[in-house]
């Protein structure tokens, strides 16, 4: 509610100049290659010998391929869809655009800055193992496998892990494997970035434990990590966070420093970008460089555009543009990361102008916010509204990540939601009375290399 008031009030007062809308929902989760997925490339592999293009092995163009094909059934699904319900979108190919070649990731091992590391029972059946999920739920086979073999981590982010599992063994506390079974340990963040910095949080259940007891604990983990075998990983920031629920954000539970500095930071295309335990930002710097490189190009953006950045996260997006556009306006709900958006503000650009909906209060403060969603703000229909009758918005860029499952399934009827209302034609019952959007490009990103994952952009026009 207080996002799609903020937008009605953005939009009466935006200039008649042209637009720009950059929506960023996304998911930052740890994947695992399937090992029957790598056979079957192999096997392709051989079959293909000496038919690779010049300048390229096998082994890079098949998964962009792969993902390639993905993307296509996305784009056809779409509209097909639309089609149903009466917009006219398709395309040479059954697509609801064009559809251009997957833009390779620069870094291909090793890029994730961001790890999230579970705590269960091991191959061994050793119940303080940390590593990753393997198995289902349903199956009743998960085991918690260690991250050694995986490609896309990077080598500090196992060596912390390595470290709290070494941690969590030494200690009498059990982990917390299911809430109700008791105990107290559970899983592992690590942040990194290429300015050396790294950042660890430690969620854990306190149950019954009082605050002498959980007190005990945090100087334990501290001085593993500051005076112990722990020092190794040379942490710039050791964080605490005590939760009774799957995820608990800041205002729910405060993260507890016990550690270093309260921030790391990152540099993407020469900005300087402070990151908190909880903001997002994309998990591979590398590629996120390319994507918003790619953005200043779709996006057109003159000295009289004005920015409208919906979930724009710590402004990473905005900021890269900011010295091509006369304004830009960035809305967010994440109270926590508002300050850190704020002080990549003024640190980077002195004349970003932002206004934020800050869900608790319901009230609009003047700053740059930031983004972290676990559904698209396009589901929102007061959103879509609000975009379409804001006539001076003539392009929009929705950026959006490709997830799996339930979740693929979630994103097709999300973005079939918003496509057709805005592309549909004009429909005062509905409120809506704007020109409609058109689809007019799709671009994937390869953002997460050795996973079927991919980052797709899609440019609107009217």
């Amino acid at each position: 509610m207080a996002l799609s008031c903020a937008l009605r009030l953005l939009c009466r007062h935006l200039c008649p100049s042209s637009a720009l809308l950059s929506s960023l929902p996304g998911r930052d989760r740890s994947l695992l290659m399937e090992k029957k997925t790598a056979a079957k490339w192999k096997e392709k592999k051989k079959a293909r010998e000496g038919r690779s293009l010049p300048g390229s092995s096998w082994e890079e163009r098949t998964p962009l391929q792969v993902k390639y094909e993905s993307q296509r059934k996305i784009l056809q699904t779409l509209a097909s869809r639309l089609e149903e319900l009466g917009v006219d979108v398709q395309k040479p190919g059954g697509l609801c655009c064009p559809l251009r070649p997957v833009v390779p990731s620069p870094v291909i091992n090793g890029y994730r800055n961001k790890s999230t590391f579970c705590v269960n029972r091991g191959p061994d059946g050793n119940p303080k193992t940390v590593g990753l999920y393997v198995g289902t739920g349903r199956a009743r086979n998960i085991v918690c496998v260690k991250a050694d073999h995986m490609e896309n981590i990077p080598p500090k982010h196992k060596q912390v892990a390595q470290c709290y599992e070494e941690f969590i063994r030494r200690s009498p506390l059990d982990p917390c494997i299911l809430f109700h079974e008791g105990g107290h340990w559970r899983e592992l963040v690590v942040r990194t970035t290429n300015c050396g910095h790294t950042m660890a949080i430690i969620t854990f259940h306190p149950q019954e434990l009082g605050q002498e007891a959980l007190a005990t604990q945090k100087a334990l983990l501290k001085e593993f990590f500051t005076c112990g075998p722990g020092t190794v990983c040379a942490l710039t920031s050791l964080y605490f966070q005590e939760s009774t629920m799957t995820r608990c954000s800041h205002e729910q539970s405060p993260f507890q420093l016990l550690h270093g500095e309260p921030h790391i930071f990152e540099e993407v295309l020469g900005l300087k970008f402070r990151i908190s335990p909880d903001a997002f930002f994309q998990v591979n710097t590398g590629g996120a460089e390319v994507l918003y490189q790619a953005v200043r190009e779709l996006s057109q953006a003159g000295g009289d555009t004005v920015l409208l950045d919906i979930c724009c996260g710590t402004g990473t997006i905005g900021l890269s543009l900011a010295h091509q556009v006369s304004k830009i306006i960035g809305i967010e709900v994440v109270e926590k990361a508002i300050a850190d958006a704020r002080w990549n503000a003024a640190f980077n650009v002195q004349f970003c102008d932002a206004c934020c909906a800050v869900i608790p209060s319901g009230e609009l403060m003047v700053v740059v916010g930031h983004w972290e969603r676990t559904v698209s703000v396009f589901a929102d229909y007061r959103v879509v509204r609000a975009i379409r009758n804001c006539t001076s918005i003539r392009r929009l860029l929705y950026i959006s990540c490709k997830p799996e499952g339930e979740a693929m399934r979630n994103f097709l009827e999300d973005a079939l939601f918003a496509f057709h209302r805005l592309c549909c034609p004009s429909d005062p019952g509905k409120k809506l009375t704007g020109e409609p959007f058109a689809p007019t490009l799709a671009v994937p990103f390869d953002m997460f290399p050795h996973t079927v994952h991919c980052e797709l952009v899609l440019l609107f026009t009217r």
